[in-house]
């Protein structure tokens, strides 16, 4: 599909129209990958400055990491889009007859399982990207600081709008044990790591009382 490889404008064109993809998982993983790049230039504007040489060693590090996980974020946008096509086809698989009925109940259960492993894993991922902008409020170059609370801030409502991609998916699942162990997983990220990037982005907010 190479969604990513488009110009902003024409997959902005394309989300806003009728096709199937990309949706609100394409879209979150996109904002998370721009609320890390942020990060990432936080990041970048500290290195080389004679202030900040005693943990430049660290932002680099921090950068690779913020590199790798902007990069994991891109193919989740395509990922989230392959994820979504089997399942669309599946609920319109037909089920007059008893045969029909079975087959389509086992190729929902394992398109479910694949439409939420994919905003599962994006929550993964921007839950690393949150804890990636508190080591930037900590340590990155102060002239720069409110780009950590816009990327922390991106990254959070990424988070929140991928847990709802997993949570539209369980509430169809027949097996509601699996759902429910989904469901704990995805709620336990979504507490911790938006608990943690509002207190980042307060402690940002704080700087400019």
């Amino acid at each position: 599909m190479e969604l990513t490889k488009q110009s902003c404008e024409d997959f902005l064109d394309v989300l806003a129209s009728k096709e199937p993809v990309p949706g609100g998982g394409g879209a979150a993983a996109l904002v998370g990958a721009v609320g890390v790049a942020l990060g990432h230039m936080v990041g970048a504007l500290t290195v080389g400055k004679k202030k900040y040489a005693d943990v430049q060693e660290d932002i680099l590090a921090l950068n690779a990491r913020a590199e790798a996980l902007r990069a994991r974020l891109v193919e989740l946008v395509e990922e989230d889009a392959r994820a979504f096509e089997p399942l669309s086809r599946a609920y319109g698989l037909p089920a007059s007859t008893e045969e029909e009925k079975a087959r389509k109940a086992a190729v929902m259960a394992q398109a479910l399982d694949a439409a939420c492993a994919a905003p599962l894993a994006l929550m993964e991922a921007l839950c690393q990207a949150i804890d990636l902008h508190r080591e930037y409020a900590q340590k990155g170059t102060a002239i720069a600081i409110s780009d950590v609370g816009v990327g922390v801030a991106c990254c959070k409502a990424a988070l929140q709008g991928a847990s709802l991609n997993v949570f539209i998916n369980t509430k169809s699942m027949a097996d509601r044990a699996k759902a429910e162990a989904v469901n704990k997983k995805a709620r336990a990220m979504l507490d911790a790591s938006c608990a943690l990037a509002d207190g980042i982005f307060a402690d940002v907010a704080a700087r400019f009382q």
